[in-house]
């Protein structure tokens, strides 16, 4: 990416919002675009369109930063939380923001999440501004998990769990899944239906990892997962093409 990644800055507190800004210029890579004291001049500025990262403190008179993210989580501009209160750490990593900065915070803190969103902008730029999107080939795919972009070797996905708002992906060769924001329902669309068939409302399985079929439950990759009446039909077809 040559271009530089606009910025806003937005915090209520005079001194915390110079500071940051002092920080944005002293970016090589951040242009700063604009400041604001209040969460909503800051989402009439990002309405305009040209916002790609936004250093958003929490609490604000009026509507909160948390409260402009969740109004801002169908666009493409990424978030980096800035607040003197770890409580709210959780529901930032639950709006999907690029990092948390806890106040005071320094300008090396601040120049870590500033790469974090970098490494984020020019990923999805390259991929056409689709978070998670494939490759070409299909081979592989990036999710966000726990404030990072994972790349996610398709062939490797033994199976996928579903836990409301999140997932677990669980890879062949790693002994902890990765957790991320996301739905089994993109999944599904993402990944080849041939081999990746979804067999209950929250499972994903590769059939390449499919070691036995006992009933309703399926072995895969060291554990048993089950299968759902209304998804059994089309697993079935598939496995008993293999079937000798």
């Amino acid at each position: 990416m040559n271009t530089k990644i606009r910025t806003l800055v937005v915090d209520d507190e005079p001194l915390a919002l110079d500071l940051v800004k002092e920080y944005v210029e002293k970016t090589p890579f951040l242009e700063l675009v604009d400041s604001c004291n209040n969460a909503q001049d800051a989402f009439d500025r990002v309405e305009k369109g040209d916002v790609q990262l936004l250093f958003l403190d929490v609490q604000m008179p009026g509507m909160s930063g948390l409260t402009l993210a969740k109004s801002l989580a169908q666009k493409s501009t990424k978030v980096i939380f800035t607040t003197a209160f770890d409580e709210y750490a959780v529901e930032g990593f639950k709006l999907d923001a690029v990092d948390y900065l806890l106040k005071p915070f320094d300008f090396d803190e601040f120049m870590k999440a500033a790469l974090k969103a970098k490494k984020i902008i020019e990923l999805e730029g390259a991929q056409g501004g689709q978070p998670g999107a494939t490759s070409e080939d299909g081979n592989y795919f990036f999710v966000k998990s726990e404030y990072k972009l994972v790349r996610i070797d398709v062939p490797r996905i033994i199976y996928i769990e579903g836990l409301k708002d999140y997932i677990k992906i669980y890879l062949d060769g790693e002994a902890k899944p990765i957790l991320t924001l996301n739905s089994l329902k993109e999944m599904e669309n993402r990944l080849p239906a041939s081999k990746y068939i979804r067999v209950h409302r929250s499972y994903i399985v590769n059939v390449d990892f499919v070691r036995g079929v006992e009933r309703n439950l399926i072995a895969i990759g060291g554990t048993k997962v089950p299968m759902g009446e209304g998804y059994k039909q089309n697993f079935t077809d598939i496995i008993n093409r293999k079937t000798l």
